[in-house]
Parts: structure tokens; C-alpha cells; sequence
């Protein structure tokens, strides 16, 4: 298989994998404070990953990856699970679930200022149409939508983007699963900290849900999914295998409509069949 298509199959693999973060995160935060629930995910999964550098002996990055590695942390390990588990405080899992319609742009801008991409303007013309068609449908709903929450989710995306471009950017030297595993490590001292100063006072309240919720994001959100989509990213064009990111509302919403039994309207559907076919789209002409 050449490179480019394990690129899109790597990194469709990890959309698959992060379509259950906002459905598993939404779960989480009916029994756990967001707060405690972003340091816990970030700590188990930095143990994890702490154990996989030292079982293959990974080499130490250099002083020169340490600031792109923080950017990740920021990003994708702190940022976007404290930002999105904030904002699903007051929104559903199916209303955040279409913001994540606008990772595709976020990620490919980030890409050309980071990664060095050059997509062709037939490229931005279909990733920007599939961002209007999210930026439409909050509009719509800003009557009864959470303000808060569609705040929280865009910053949520932006932090997240920045993370995704930084890290497909860095693993094409260092490796993929070695750039989550090494950002976990270097935010595993702090997430530790903050888990312990946030911990519940009794477990007692929590629900079976809130477990599975957690362990999901621990384990495939925070760490497995990233092992997929870094590697993609880097192998395809962070811009190019970034547009795989429209299909993610697609699945979300299943997810959100079959395990949390939320309300999925007509327009939610519309709006994200109409990105799906933007990602072909932006396919056509990316390079």
C-alpha cells in the first residue's frame, strides 16, 4: 500500500476511535467535576505512555521538540478535554458533537502555519463550506443552545487543531504514538497533582457509566486514537487527512443517539451528511 492511502486509513481509524470521546465525555461529567475528570484521563494515560517510552526504550527528544511537545500538551492532552468537558456541562453530546465539523479548517490552517502544507485554493473553497455548514447550524440554534457552551466548544477546536498540526508536524521525526506518549509524559507531574487535589470525596455516587466513560477516554481518546491519527496526519498531509475530521459528526451522532438516547433533529443530520460530502470534496484536490 502506498503512503498516501495508509495515511487516510490510519487516520480514518483514529476519527473512529475519537467519535466516541464527546459521547463517552458527556457521560463522564454527570458523576465527575470536568476538572478532575481532564487531569484523571491525562494521568492514566500519561502512565501508560510513560511505561511504553521506557519498555522500547525510546530516544529522549531533543532540546529543540520540548516547545512543540508543550504546544501538543496544551493542545490535545489539557485543552481540548477540559474545554469540551466544560462545555458539555451545558450542551448535549449531539449539539457539540457538529462543532466538530470545524477541526478540519482549524487543523489545516494550523498545518500551513506549523507543518508547512500548501493546499490548493479548490481544497480551502470545500473546507470552508463545510465550516459554514456548522458555523450555520449554531447560529441556528442560538436561541435555545448554551452561549457558554458553544463558546467553550469553539476554543475547544481551536486548542485542539493547534495540537493536531503541532504533533503531525513533530511525528514525521520522532514517530506518532512517540509524540502523544511523550506530551502525556511531560503533562503526567502536573495531571497527577491536579487529579489528587480534585478527587472526589467519595466514589460512592459514581455510576457504572462514569467509569466506562472515563476509561474510554483514558485509554482511546487520550492515547490509542492518537497512535492512529498522528501517524496518518504525518503520512497523508496534515491538511489533506485532517478533512477526515467532517466524517466524525457522522459517527458522534449515532453514538449519541444510540447509547445516550439524545435527540438527533433533522437538521443535525442534514448538516452533517453536508460535511461528509465536503471532505470528498476537499479529498479531490488536496496534495
Amino acid at each position: 500500500m502506498d503512503k498516501s492511502f495508509n495515511g487516510w486509513l490510519n487516520g480514518f481509524i483514529g476519527v473512529l476511535i475519537f467519535s466516541g470521546s464527546l459521547p463517552a465525555t458527556r457521560v463522564a461529567v454527570v458523576d465527575f467535576d470536568p476538572t478532575f475528570l481532564t487531569s484523571a484521563r491525562a494521568a492514566i494515560a500519561g502512565l501508560l505512555g510513560f511505561a511504553m517510552l521506557f519498555l522500547f526504550r525510546e530516544k529522549r527528544p531533543g532540546p529543540g521538540d520540548l516547545v512543540s511537545l508543550v504546544v501538543v500538551a496544551l493542545g490535545v492532552v489539557v485543552g481540548f478535554p477540559l474545554l469540551t468537558a466544560l462545555a458539555l456541562k451545558h450542551v448535549t453530546a449531539a449539539h457539540s458533537i457538529i462543532f466538530v465539523g470545524l477541526l478540519p479548517l482549524a487543523t489545516a490552517i494550523f498545518g500551513v502555519l506549523r507543518g508547512g502544507d500548501r493546499p490548493p485554493p479548490a481544497f480551502w473553497l470545500f473546507s470552508c463550506l463545510g465550516s459554514a455548514l456548522v458555523a450555520g447550524f449554531a447560529l441556528t440554534q442560538g436561541v435555545t443552545a448554551s452561549p457558554v457552551g458553544d463558546g467553550l466548544m469553539l476554543a475547544a477546536i481551536i486548542a485542539c487543531g493547534l495540537g493536531y498540526a503541532e504533533g503531525a508536524a513533530l511525528s514525521r521525526k520522532l514517530g506518532g504514538w512517540q509524540v502523544i506518549c511523550w506530551a502525556l509524559a511531560l503533562s503526567l507531574p502536573v495531571m497527577l497533582a491536579l487529579s489528587f487535589a480534585t478527587l472526589p470525596p467519595s466514589f460512592a455516587s459514581v455510576g457504572p457509566g462514569a467509569w466506562i466513560g472515563l476509561a474510554y477516554v483514558s485509554l482511546f481518546s487520550m492515547l490509542i486514537g492518537f497512535v492512529f491519527w498522528y501517524r496518518g496526519l504525518a503520512q497523508g498531509g496534515i491538511a489533506a487527512v485532517g478533512q477526515l475530521q467532517l466524517l466524525q459528526p457522522f459517527f458522534g451522532l449515532a453514538l449519541a443517539a444510540s447509547l445516550l438516547h439524545e435527540r438527533v433533529s433533522l437538521l443535525m443530520v442534514g448538516v452533517t451528511l453536508g460535511v461528509v460530502a465536503c471532505v470528498f470534496g476537499a479529498k479531490k484536490f488536496a496534495r
